[in-house]
């Protein structure tokens, strides 16, 4: 008679206590307030001497308590970090995000804290005090309560614990195992009663230290405050109770000796690739009622989009730009250019002011006549005016690189942070269209969108769809060089280069903030001795071209003729750095998009002088087809040409690929930076 009754409990039951029974009760790796000394001397950190902190150990636990008629989740944290270096004081701060909607809101209890010095042989703690408790808003549903551990030098240990009380049982608590320093243990355990079915998703490449999972049970007891909540519960007493005992799963995860997470060249973000383990509330199951599942679908999630105000209602306001669209429509039959003319026409009529998201800030007429908004206001801005021309567009969410990989077997809203227009083509062509670049040309995709899949939202349910967000344009770029040596030594030429695709759009921006005299400016500075007196930039406004430069440069020699000259050309215009430096990754090298190179260089002899060896050409291949660089050197009669050619045929690259691309990068530099030897004839 007890478990049918729990579904009514949540009305007006009050927890007077709760009690878990573990199978195999483990003791915790650490106990608040008792530190191991020997971590205040120098010795144990001898392998860490080169990171900047330390996390001796994290520990967290997440339980179930029943109040107030409701159930809530109950997350306890100790932690003890070791700040090694000055650049380490930043670890003596800790940040708790707290969740809130509406009046309810997750509660900060019972934060302590305290850090050790060693002064004179002496252990000092010194006790966190309440005015280094701070509270910031992050988001309109997060707020965070910041603390900074007090007197902390070089050497000095930081202990904290908190709890945190949350009545959101979807929002059950995530552990991130791994930090951006060094961990030596780091552990989380979790009770979890059979009404709550939570996925458990794991992620890094770090192995488990411990990974276990016993069954015990639960006890519950509830007390009826009042005679209205007695009656309600079959006429019991006011003051009486009820006890129930619910199934628990008790899951128990630790990791050791973790290395820090390291930033690498061409990679998305760091998150991606920690070790953590995240919770989705997919389902409940009350006693007597069949299973209720409560996980978002993809297409509950497109529904509500196309619901919203701010997003889906949007898409159809754009009849405020009739006038200025009917002769776009009428000049441009052909749907592709016409897509391409209503781009042009919203990112010159409304800039981005830095800010994703997926749904408007307001009225996208407002926007529009604001001539400023984020990404989501000028993207569902365009894919308005899209439709209004009579184009059959719609959007795609998107998660940017540095949000994060978008996880299509997990539905979620959050996942997205950005919105971009699907363009539908004849013959089933399709184009992805950005208006938030001012110098990107239609179809180029910002960079920061360059990562996976996303979400086409169509208007008919069912419809939506996965989409590659696969970039159309390369990295390019191409340098031809005629080179004049003098007996001196002295170098002067003249040089055309051309950056194409998302290198034009880089280079374009950088054109545009710096302007030509400081573009070029930068140019002579990062090649010494360097003059350059004249030059011209082609193709600036012309965003489906390349951009082009043609510059003559001149660098001086000796003072007197020498009878070898020493020359290393494509130091000055090949790649200045092999950017894989680690003999190991355990993550995908994403490039976002792939990559060409060309340098043509002719070298003019000065009279009377030879090339003394001919270095030799080289052919290289990443396997199955994923890259190749070409080198050649030929002599002739008073010259020399040279020809290197890389090329990365794909936007990303697995961890198992690392040792080759990095051999390949290897091989590069090497021939890019070989000397070629003048000799003055006998």
């Amino acid at each position: 008679m007890i478990q049918p009754l729990l579904r009514r409990l949540f009305l007006a039951g009050i927890c007077s206590g709760a009690s878990v029974s573990l199978a195999h009760a483990q003791a915790d790796p650490i106990k608040f307030g008792k530190i191991d000394e020997r971590d205040l001397t120098g010795q144990n950190f001898v392998a860490d001497s080169a990171a900047p902190a330390v996390v001796l150990c994290d520990f967290g636990r997440s339980r179930f308590d029943y109040s107030e008629g409701g159930f809530r989740v109950i997350f306890e944290r100790v932690a003890r970090i070791k700040i090694l270096k000055k650049a380490g004081y930043d670890y003596a701060t800790v940040k708790v995000p707290l969740y809130h909607r509406g009046t309810n809101e997750e509660k900060l209890t019972a934060l302590r804290g305290f850090t050790y010095n060693l002064v004179n042989g002496q252990v000092v703690k010194e006790k966190l005090n309440s005015e280094s408790i701070f509270r910031e808003e992050s988001t309109p549903n997060i707020t965070i309560r910041k603390f900074t551990m007090p007197n902390v030098r070089e050497g000095s240990i930081v202990e904290f614990t908190y709890s945190v009380a949350s009545e959101f049982t979807f929002n059950f608590q995530d552990w991130t195992f791994q930090s951006d320093i060094p961990v030596r243990w780091s552990e989380y355990r979790a009770a979890i009663p059979e009404y709550f079915d939570y996925k458990m998703l794991m992620q890094g490449y770090e192995p488990l230290e411990v990974q276990e999972r016993t069954e015990g049970t639960t006890q519950y007891t509830i007390r009826w405050s009042s005679s209205i909540e007695a009656g309600m519960q079959g006429g019991r007493q006011p003051g009486g109770s009820e006890t129930i005992t619910p199934r628990v799963t008790n899951y128990r995860w630790a990791m050791k000796n973790l290395p820090a997470m390291r930033e690498e060249p061409y990679m998305t973000t760091t998150n991606d690739y920690i070790a953590k383990i995240d919770f989705e509330l997919a389902g409940t199951k009350w006693p007597n009622e069949p299973y209720k599942a409560v996980a978002n679908s993809w297409e509950k999630i497109d529904q509500e989009l196309l619901n919203e105000d701010s997003f889906g209602a949007q898409l159809s306001r754009g009849s405020f730009l009739k006038e200025q669209l009917a002769p776009l429509v009428a000049q441009h039959p052909d749907p592709a250019t016409r897509a391409a003319a209503v781009h042009d026409l919203i990112r010159r009529a409304v800039k981005h002011n830095g800010n994703n998201g997926v749904t408007s800030s307001g009225n996208i007429r407002r926007v529009y006549e604001q001539k400023s908004g984020s990404a989501a206001d000028v993207n569902l801005l365009l894919i308005a005016a899209l439709r209004e021309a009579g184009l059959n567009a719609n959007p795609v969410v998107l998660s940017t690189r540095t949000h994060g990989r978008m996880e299509t077997n997990v539905p979620l809203m959050s996942r997205f942070n950005y919105v971009v227009a699907h363009v539908a083509l004849p013959e089933g062509k399709e184009l992805l269209v950005d208006a938030t670049e001012e110098l990107a040309p239609c179809g180029m995709l910002p960079y920061r969108c360059l990562n996976g899949v996303g979400r086409l939202v169509l208007p008919k349910a069912g419809e939506s769809r996965w989409v590659e967000l696969k970039p159309a344009d390369r990295l390019v770029t191409y340098r031809q060089i005629n080179l004049t040596v003098d007996e001196k030594g002295s170098l002067s030429g003249k040089v055309h280069q051309e950056h194409g695709g998302y290198l034009a759009l880089n280079q374009r921006e950088k054109l545009r903030k710096l302007g030509e005299k400081k573009y070029v400016e930068e140019i002579v500075t990062d090649h010494e001795g360097w003059s350059i007196p004249k030059y011209t930039f082609k193709e600036r406004d012309n965003l489906h071209k390349p951009l082009m430069l043609d510059y003559e440069f001149a660098t001086t020699g000796g003072e007197t003729p020498v009878g070898t000259i020493y020359l290393n050309p494509l130091r000055y215009f090949g790649t200045d750095k092999n950017p894989f430096l680690h003999e190991d990754r355990r993550f995908p090298v994403d490039f976002g998009t792939a990559l060409d190179e060309t340098i043509l260089l002719t070298i003019s002899l000065p009279a009377g002088y030879v090339l003394e060896e001919t270095p030799k050409g080289m052919s290289v291949e990443l396997p199955e087809g994923g890259g190749r660089f070409l080198y050649n050197v030929q002599p002739g009669e008073g010259t020399i040409q040279i020809m290197s050619r890389m090329s990365l045929a794909r936007p990303v690259y697995s961890a198992e690929e690392y040792a080759y691309l990095r051999e390949f990068f290897t091989h590069v530099m090497t021939k890019q930076g070989e000397k070629l030897v003048l000799k003055k004839k006998a």
